[in-house]
């Protein structure tokens, strides 16, 4: 048995709380999982997991395996990387996972240049706009916008980009181009019922005001908030990076850009209790370079 390799498996079923999930995440069958798990306990002589109808839990002894075997395996990964030298390229699998739009705009058509610089690495991309648990999803490094609740994340902020209110020149034809807060008033806007809510504060120069968006289309995801804008629905609130090609080419425009919204920050995120790899943060760097050059400034 291939000790390195069955506690490599006992980590990734402990992260993920199944055989099941660490045989997908792993490529493998649960079988051959079970088996790995089932000798791994046979050559220690102790049971490392304990299995109930609610699912599995480690024992004691399996706790503290645990603990040292995830060490193990992240000190290994450093060690190759550092005897083969600071210019060899990255080897084995990175799992990463972001929101669907930004990914899809902003990280996705650029991932050949990272792959082209590392030949060895398998990258698997979550896309997900839910705020999903990194550990049980075997997650790697995560992309995350906004605010981060959790003040336990081990996280880096790697972007920032302004807000903005935005609709499309068709409708703004028809319905006319609000100058000021009031004047939003007259028109029908698209709420992103998870994306900062209903209220935002607006600043120009010493004023400021709090402006409550109403419109009779809420919409959950960054896409719809997408196609509901190009379609000629309304106006919405988004950030520069949600509507990058269509600023660009005009499709989109931007209003009352001499007030201002506050800006939304990227952040790379890590699991928590977990030492950062290198593969997460070559990664992270390669992200942030992404939005330092395609991205606008603060």
């Amino acid at each position: 048995m291939d000790r390195l390799l069955a506690m490599a498996t006992f980590v990734r079923v402990v992260d993920t709380g199944s055989f099941s999930a660490a045989a997908r995440h792993l490529g493998v069958g649960q079988p051959a999982v079970s088996k790995t798990i089932g000798q791994l306990e046979e050559s220690l002589g102790v049971k490392l997991l304990a299995r109930s109808t609610r699912g599995l839990a480690t024992t004691e002894a399996g706790q503290t395996y645990y603990e040292r075997a995830k060490r193990v395996i992240e000190e290994a990964d450093e060690a190759e990387l550092a005897a083969r030298g600071a210019g060899a390229g990255l080897t084995g699998r990175l799992r990463i996972c972001a929101a669907v739009t930004f990914a899809r705009l902003h990280v996705i058509p650029h991932l050949d240049g990272f792959m082209a610089a590392h030949p060895g690495l398998d990258m698997e991309v979550v896309l997900d706009d839910r705020t999903i648990d990194l550990v049980q999803e075997g997650i790697d490094m995560a992309l995350r916008m906004g605010d981060l609740p959790d003040s336990s994340l081990t996280a880096r902020r790697i972007g920032r980009a302004p807000r903005l209110m935005v609709g499309t020149p068709a409708y703004f034809a028809r319905h006319g181009e609000p100058e000021r807060p009031s004047d939003l008033d007259a028109h029908s806007m698209i709420v992103n019922s998870r994306g900062g809510g209903d209220s935002w504060t607006l600043r120009r120069g010493a004023e400021e005001t709090t402006i409550a968006l109403r419109g009779r289309l809420r919409v959950t995801a960054a896409e719809g908030i997408r196609a509901a804008v190009l379609s000629g629905l309304g106006m919405a609130v988004g950030s520069r990076w949600m509507f990058a090609p269509e600023l660009a080419d005009g499709s989109v425009k931007a209003v009352m850009t001499d007030w201002t919204l506050p800006p939304i920050d990227l952040w790379a995120v890590y699991p928590t209790g977990r030492t950062v790899t290198t593969k997460a943060r070559l990664f992270t760097d390669f992200v942030e370079q992404l939005m330092a050059i395609h991205s606008p400034g603060e």
